[in-house]
């Protein structure tokens, strides 16, 4: 299916502020608004982005699906609700033929935006959606004119053991060597992906941690904070051509910090249950085995790695010397804590939308 829903942004120059440091200091930089067609949408972060760069006064166009969201929820009056301000228009990513003809439509742009990934992490869904549709996209953006890209990727391409982050780091290659200007993000854990034990906590269950819920640490970052950081990374040539870990602000936490601000925000005591990451390897082992026979399990032995990987390894800077994780070297950028995720989420001001970020 292919169609345009037009609402489109002023296009008068616009002074961005951009965080120039860590610390978050701002700095203002000039930028006269560009055409930006943006894949991954109607995903949070997408929509956050979206709102970012209208915000910013730049012209935007969104590549989606006829019906998108999870599951296909979204239908294209959905979409163009969501994405308002921008101009919506319905294809298929990962056909380059829909992507001429629905989305870029021979007309030029000055920059892509791609908050698009894989839903399920697995092989076969990583290599068509995070390379294979991306590496269509690049070339069709190409075409466009475009001259600067960036991506959203994920910090755990940084220590590379499933197929979906190879897919991810196999595009990065292809973007860098590219020739065009990028910005690759590599953002920490989402407040989404956090946020799957409130309604067993609030039940009077205890916390799930993995080991005593101190093996690993985040500085989880808001949809609004990454959405503004993406855009800005546009205007703030101190981006370019970088790849740029990100998280929020202050300071990183565990899963079992987590908990102990959860059961506090809901006037319990706390109470967790360990469970062992032996486990997990135990469950990897077998599905292993079925798998070579079943490729059904076989993705679910993959999906249970997936989890292995996130229940061991911190979302921080990996320093490559040492080999640990350092939470003072993850930048941080925004306001918003997941603290004050948690409390809007248990006083009801906040919906939870988790989507395919499900933990637990």
């Amino acid at each position: 299916m292919a169609g345009q829903l037009e609402c489109r942004p002023m296009t008068q120059a616009h002074t961005i502020v951009a965080d120039a440091s860590p610390a978050g200091v701002a700095i203002p930089v000039n930028l006269a608004p560009r055409r930006v067609l943006v894949i991954g949408a109607t995903g949070t972060i997408g929509r956050a982005t979206v709102r970012a760069l209208v915000q910013r006064g730049h012209e935007v166009v969104c590549f989606v699906r006829a019906r998108a969201g999870v599951q296909g929820a979204l239908a294209p009056d959905d979409s163009a609700r969501l994405l308002a301000g921008a101009t919506v228009r319905f294809g298929d990513v990962s056909d380059p033929a829909s992507l001429s003809r629905d989305g870029f439509r021979g007309e030029r742009f000055d920059a892509l935006v791609s908050c698009l990934a894989s839903r399920t992490g697995a092989p076969p869904d990583a290599w068509a959606i995070d390379h294979q549709a991306h590496v269509n996209v690049l070339a069709a953006a190409r075409q466009a004119g475009v001259t600067h890209m960036v991506l959203l990727s994920a910090i755990c391409v940084q220590k590379p053991l499933l197929g979906f982050q190879h897919a991810k780091l196999a595009f990065e290659k292809a973007l860098i060597e590219s020739g065009l200007n990028y910005s690759i993000v590599r953002p920490t854990a989402f407040f989404k992906s956090l946020s799957g034990q409130i309604e067993r906590v609030r039940q009077g269950k205890p916390f799930l941690v993995f080991g005593d819920g101190t093996l690993t640490a985040c500085k989880p970052i808001s949809d609004g904070d990454l959405g503004a950081y993406l855009a800005d990374c546009l205007s703030d040539t101190r981006r370019h051509r970088r790849v740029l870990p990100i998280g929020g602000p202050g300071d990183a936490i565990t899963p079992r910090q987590q908990g102990e601000r959860l059961f506090a925000l809901l006037g319990q005591p706390a109470r967790f249950k360990q469970v062992p990451v032996g486990l997990l390897d135990a469950i990897i082992a077998v599905l292993g085995l079925g798998g070579r026979l079943l490729p059904a399990l076989a993705a679910k032995a993959e999906l249970a790695r997936i989890g292995r990987y996130y229940a061991t390894e911190s979302m921080l800077v990996l320093d490559p010397v040492t080999g640990r994780y350092d939470a003072a070297a993850t930048p941080s950028t925004g306001t918003e804590t997941l603290f004050d995720f948690y409390a809007g989420l248990v006083s009801g001001a906040i919906a939870p939308e988790r989507g395919d970020h499900a933990v637990f």
